[in-house]
């Protein structure tokens, strides 16, 4: 009987470990929350042709965030609080369309997702864009969990995997492709996601 109570023991905790593996917390995120990460990710591919910006909280609370305006010269960077009148004011002077910005920002404190930026990426010397989005999933309780950010990346077109998942370099299917130094794993053929102590 205590053999058999061992093995129920040991299957029950394999089971908990392998549920909470940062693989099945990222894919079930993003699932279970597909369609707000995607709206973010489609409203911030919209306004960001407008004029180039970036987001991000500041603060654990998520009430303080930072907004990067990019211009053709300089990048201006900005701390408000959320519902701080000059951050509407700031967005309006830059000719941002206020209101869209405003509702994305609503949208990523939701969901608790700490940043979004676009980045570039080369295919066979090609400059390409992805858009990175950062998420500090508050909710789950896995061990660990507290010091980890769920970084996922929206690709524009499907990228190739091997066969443990990892998101490869098209000039080489052999060669992991890193970004910001993270090898990337497969959720979708245009997304994937890395488990990184840091949120940028």
């Amino acid at each position: 009987m205590p053999g058999k109570l061992f093995c129920i023991l040991s299957f029950l905790s394999a089971v908990f470990l392998f549920s909470c593996s940062p693989k099945n917390i990222s894919t079930n995120y993003y699932y279970e929350n597909e369609k707000a990460l995607d709206r973010i990710e489609e409203s911030y591919k919209e306004l960001y042709p407008l004029g180039p910006f970036t987001i991000g909280f500041t603060s654990r609370d998520f009430k303080k965030l930072s907004l990067e305006i990019i211009t053709d010269t300089l990048s201006y960077i900005y701390e408000f609080g959320i519902d701080e009148p000059r951050l509407l004011d700031t967005l309006k002077a830059y000719r941002l369309d206020a209101a869209r910005i405003n509702t994305l920002i609503k949208e990523m404190h939701d969901i608790r997702c700490t940043w979004i930026t676009y980045s570039d990426y080369y295919v066979d010397e090609k400059k390409q864009n992805l858009i990175l989005m950062s998420i500090k999933p508050v909710a789950l309780k896995a061990p660990f969990s507290y010091a980890k950010y769920y970084v996922l990346t929206y690709f524009p077109q499907p990228q190739y995997f091997d066969s443990e998942g990892r998101l490869l370099d098209k000039r080489s299917l052999r060669r992991l492709r890193k970004i910001n130094g993270e090898v990337f794993r497969r959720i979708n053929n245009k997304v994937c996601y890395a488990v990184t102590g840091h949120f940028r």
